[in-house]
């Protein structure tokens, strides 16, 4: 059996998970969404290494083996530093449509042009980068009801995790990895993706949506997940 960690992106906990769960779990899988430190109900302070540690201790607690990470947006940063702590818990990492790690290097450091944008808003947040509105959606491919969910269940997202930097041991392009770049968002992955794509143990898939495909085509995604998964059988 492989097991699942589904981790989502800024604002987001495990309920964003909700229609890609039963796909997983109908093909005999263990699926385990989490929501990190300082997200959902657990609003409080946290910085980028409480989340790795979320990320190793859910691992470690369940006694979890055969494990696909799944990291999404932000929690691609994360989820890249976890599973080089995991060791040979691991099977493989899916980063839907995200950020990934560099040793030394911030989440806002990856995003020059607004990295101004988000510190202001994070200061003038008491430490908190404020949820999306239902603008920030338009053009990702989905539907007002997905709208609404996605915006409705959205929290503060903890500053710190953001303007933190990364730690790595070793190269990331090591790690056997899918990367999932949704094209209504970027139609080509970013020049530290495109990097590790070099890498024999990382592929590209391309799924034709937006940013947030958990919740704009839940199925396929599951799908990609299988796939992934069944790569390293």
């Amino acid at each position: 059996m492989t097991h699942f960690v589904l981790v989502a992106g800024a604002w987001l906990g495990s309920w964003a998970w909700r229609d890609v769960e039963p796909g997983l779990r109908a093909a005999g899988h263990g699926v385990h969404p989490l929501t990190l430190s300082g997200l959902g109900d657990k609003q409080e302070a946290a910085g980028q290494q409480t989340h790795v540690q979320d990320i190793v201790e859910e691992v470690e607690r369940l006694g979890l083996r055969d494990v696909v990470l799944v990291g999404h947006s932000y929690a691609g940063i994360p989820v890249g530093q976890a599973a080089e702590r995991i060791g040979d818990r691991l099977a493989h990492v899916v980063c839907v449509d995200s950020s990934v790690p560099a040793d030394g290097e911030s989440f806002v450091s990856g995003w020059p042009e607004g990295r101004a944008g988000v510190e202001a808003a994070i200061a003038a947040n008491e430490g908190f980068w404020p949820p999306p509105v239902a603008a920030d959606c338009a053009d990702q491919g989905l539907t007002d009801e997905q709208v609404a969910r996605f915006v409705g269940g959205s929290t503060p997202h903890p500053g710190a995790t953001l303007t933190e930097p990364a730690a790595l041991t070793r190269p990331l392009g090591l790690l056997p990895a899918t990367y999932v770049t949704c094209l209504l968002d970027r139609p080509e992955p970013s020049r530290e993706v495109a990097e590790l794509l070099t890498s024999e143990r990382w592929r590209l898939v391309t799924m034709d949506t937006g940013h947030w495909p958990m919740f704009s085509q839940p199925r396929e995604l599951a799908r990609i997940l299988l796939d992934a998964a069944g790569r390293d059988a």
